[in-house]
């Protein structure tokens, strides 16, 4: 079993750096103007939409009953239209290195709506990695919150931060039925409602991409391919592989290598300098996400190895 172990642990490890590089790719292609943050998302949509169908009609044929079928499609709208939308204009407003701090706090998130929503219990040391974690976040904004440059900074944190809260939403609603069914039959339906909200903000917007024109060169076209293929397919293919190997609560360790290759990529590209604020948030965030993720592994423990009366 050491090999299967060994396989989850680099599933999890390359989706996370999947997820980090494609910031960094998504922004700078928002920043050269070769795409709109509703044009990408649509056509982010679109893509994963046409993969999910397609692997649907070879190799998975599920049918979900009518209460699941309502929280797929809840999940859909949380987690591929407002979490798409927020996350995407978010971005072009924000650097990647706050981007990705701010979605390092979804943990963090998920614990405090499970505690208000679900009334689970929320341990002392739970509170304190919450209470760390927030702190990262409220450093990122009152650094940024005064006007001119930074007053965009500050609306694309705010956009950030209501993604990380639709994301924890639907990771607790999804998680109710995520054992059901496989991936591809949730995320197939979920695609699909997002191509039917998304399309009608996107496709106007269609005209201004200038990676569908003919000044388009081959750079940017490489940039929207690896995000499209590592970014929207495999890295979201390699968790459940992840998640089958190790626990759920060590997979979601390895999120914290989201905001450290964003941040080295964009420091080493010129996307963004790592200043002192930054660095701080950094480690906060982290450390409040590693004691909420730990101190939940331990409760699991103690549940799996408490023996049934």
């Amino acid at each position: 079993m050491p090999n299967e172990n060994l396989k989850g642990h680099l599933a999890a490890i390359m989706s996370n750096i999947f997820y980090g590089l494609s910031m960094n790719i998504t922004k700078s292609l928002l920043a050269a103007s070769w795409i709109t943050p509703l044009g990408y998302s649509l056509i982010r949509i679109s893509f994963g939409l046409i993969i999910y169908w397609i692997i649907s009609f070879i190799a998975v044929k599920e049918k979900a009953t009518p209460r699941d079928f309502r929280i797929i499609l809840t999940a859909g709208f949380l987690g591929m239209v407002v979490t798409q939308i927020s996350y995407t204009v978010g971005l072009s407003f924000t650097t990647p290195v706050t981007m990705s701090l701010i979605t390092a706090l979804i943990p963090i998130a998920v614990l405090l709506l499970s505690t208000i929503l679900l009334m689970e219990s929320l341990s002392v040391k739970k509170a304190m990695g919450v209470i760390i974690g927030i702190s990262g976040a409220v450093i990122m904004v009152l650094q940024n919150r005064g006007g001119g440059v930074s007053s965009n900074n500050f609306l694309g944190i705010v956009l950030g931060l209501v993604s990380v809260m639709a994301q924890a939403v639907y990771y607790i609603i999804i998680r109710k039925i995520s054992g059901k069914y496989t991936p591809v039959t949730m995320m197939k339906w979920m695609f699909l409602l997002g191509f039917i909200f998304l399309s009608p903000l996107g496709i106007p917007e269609f005209p201004q991409q200038r990676i569908f024109s003919p000044e388009v060169t081959l750079l940017p076209l490489l940039q929207i391919g690896f995000v499209l293929i590592f970014g929207c397919v495999l890295a979201v293919f390699l968790l459940p592989i992840a998640l089958k190997q190790i626990k759920a609560t060590t997979a979601s360790m390895y999120n914290n290598l989201q905001p450290l290759v964003a941040s080295s990529a964009a420091i080493i590209i010129g996307q963004d300098i790592f200043t002192w604020d930054k660095f701080l948030a950094l480690i906060l965030v982290i450390s409040g996400v590693i004691i909420v993720t730990q101190s939940k592994s331990r409760e699991d423990n103690k549940k799996e190895n408490t023996p049934k009366s």
